[in-house]
């Protein structure tokens, strides 16, 4: 491969690991045509990007971007395949539903906005980060709870609130 042809590469990976805040470095090695076609229409589905890459292109691509991927570094050895996502669970929850069937892909590591995580054991770990949406879902749950609260206090006892108060102001 020319080097024009790994530049025009590197910059195109690098693109998109500054499109997507969530990479997986996964092994995908051994899967057939057939099964890897399953995966990417998976992928496409739950709005997943999947690349198959050469190590060392991938390496220079993260060492171009502005964000410090240095932790994977040794993760990047054997057939390597990366998973581009916006939603930090979504490629974890893809590859365990995906494992039902096939014994891959492993993740190698996995780079979740900022926070990195090894190995394979990680999946269910991974697999129960909260989505950005979910957690702001979450807050706003927790915020209006206690207005909910007073609310329906108020509504339930409006006939004895306002009993109340017309004892208080018939004794002043």
């Amino acid at each position: 491969m020319k080097q024009e042809q790994k530049s025009v590469i590197i910059d195109a990976i690098a693109k998109d690991l500054a499109d997507y805040p969530n990479v997986y470095v996964t092994d995908i090695s051994g899967f057939t045509v057939e099964t890897v076609n399953q995966l990417r229409r998976q992928c496409f589905k739950r709005d997943i990007k999947l690349k198959v890459v050469k190590n060392t292109l991938l390496k220079r691509a993260m060492e171009q971007s502005e964000v410090d991927y240095s932790e994977i570094y040794p993760a990047l050895k054997g057939v390597t395949s990366i998973m581009l996502s916006t939603t930090g669970n979504a490629p974890a929850k893809l590859i365990k539903d995906f494992r039902a069937k096939n014994k891959k892909p492993i993740i190698k590591a996995a780079f979740i906005e900022s926070a990195t995580y090894f190995g394979d054991d990680q999946l269910d770990a991974l697999c129960n980060i909260k989505s950005r949406e979910e957690l702001i879902g979450d807050i706003v749950g927790l915020l209006q709870s206690p207005a909910k609260n007073v609310i329906s206090a108020l509504q339930s006892g409006g006939g004895k609130l306002a009993g109340i108060v017309k004892t208080l102001s018939e004794r002043a």
